[in-house]
């Protein structure tokens, strides 16, 4: 339970109170709270020492004076660009997608195409014939990775990389990966459930799935409120979903796996849900 010390405004500068607070151990954290800042204490115990300390530097009696960190030096020959370092999984994502486009555009084999799909499939007379895909369970997730035309994988491409990366920067790597493969095989379960032996494919169940978990954990969780998408960002995404959702776009022969996006963008919200309330306390 945490124990509230201070409540400030957002242009106060309160680095010299937390570095009061962290040399005397006493743990604690601030957060921004209804266009505030609050000072809050992990221990409530430490309540009457940090509540002097407060006291001390408000009156001027206490002085603190920050020094930038030094810098890290780097062993030469070991430095990988910073944006691998910064967002791993999400340029992996992008990179496998790409991948899985190049085998469409390109022409591939159908059998290294058929080796992403949901479930396997040969062509006879030009058309593709599904067959059960037993325990080949890496097939909940790949296709995700396929995409049938250049707007398709660059709208996706763009779109994982804006949302994937903050999610990663806030949560790891591993989180991310997880968030991942978890949305990808339930929006592809969903979209398999609704449109059947079909060929289907595309990032965009994941992006509307990394959608409803950073709209949903940037309201719930006040640490991560720079997750949540700008409210127009979220208007777009969401009256895109509805106007595929009504058909308006199949006159202009578009296949939209709707199915895949409203079941990611439910996925996505409930892990958002879970996570926000899991690390809400943590330090």
């Amino acid at each position: 339970m945490s124990e509230l010390l201070y409540r400030g405004s957002l242009t106060e500068d309160l680095r010299p109170l937390s570095a009061l607070l962290w040399q005397q151990k006493i743990v604690h954290r601030i957060v921004e709270e209804d266009g505030t800042q609050v000072v809050l204490l992990a221990e409530v115990a430490d309540r009457d020492r940090a509540g002097d300390l407060l006291q001390r530097w408000q009156s001027g009696e206490l002085q603190v004076t920050l020094r930038p960190a030094p810098a890290v030096s780097r062993p030469k020959g070991t430095k990988l660009p910073a944006l691998l370092r910064s967002a791993p999984v999400t340029l992996a994502l992008i990179a496998m997608s790409v991948l899985g486009f190049l085998l469409v555009y390109l022409n591939a084999p159908v059998s290294w195409v058929a080796a992403f799909t949901y479930e396997p499939f040969t062509l006879q007379g030009g058309r593709p014939i599904f067959s059960q895909a037993s325990g080949q369970f890496w097939r909940l997730v790949t296709p995700a990775f396929l995409h049938f035309g250049l707007m398709h994988i660059v709208f996706n491409s763009l779109w994982c990389w804006e949302l994937g990366r903050r999610i990663e920067s806030a949560l790891g790597s591993f989180n991310l990966l997880g968030l991942f493969v978890a949305t990808a095989a339930l929006s592809n379960f969903a979209q398999h459930t609704v449109s059947g032996s079909v060929l289907f494919g595309g990032l965009s169940g994941v992006v509307y799935a990394f959608l409803g978990f950073s709209w949903v954990a940037g309201r719930v969780n006040p640490r991560w409120q720079h997750l949540a998408p700008a409210t127009p960002i979220m208007l777009f995404m969401v009256g895109w979903l509805i106007v595929c959702l009504l058909g308006l776009v199949d006159v202009l022969g578009f296949s939209v796996a709707n199915a895949a996006h409203v079941g990611g963008l439910l996925s996505g919200s409930a892990i958002g849900v879970a996570f926000a309330l899991l690390y809400r306390n943590q330090y």
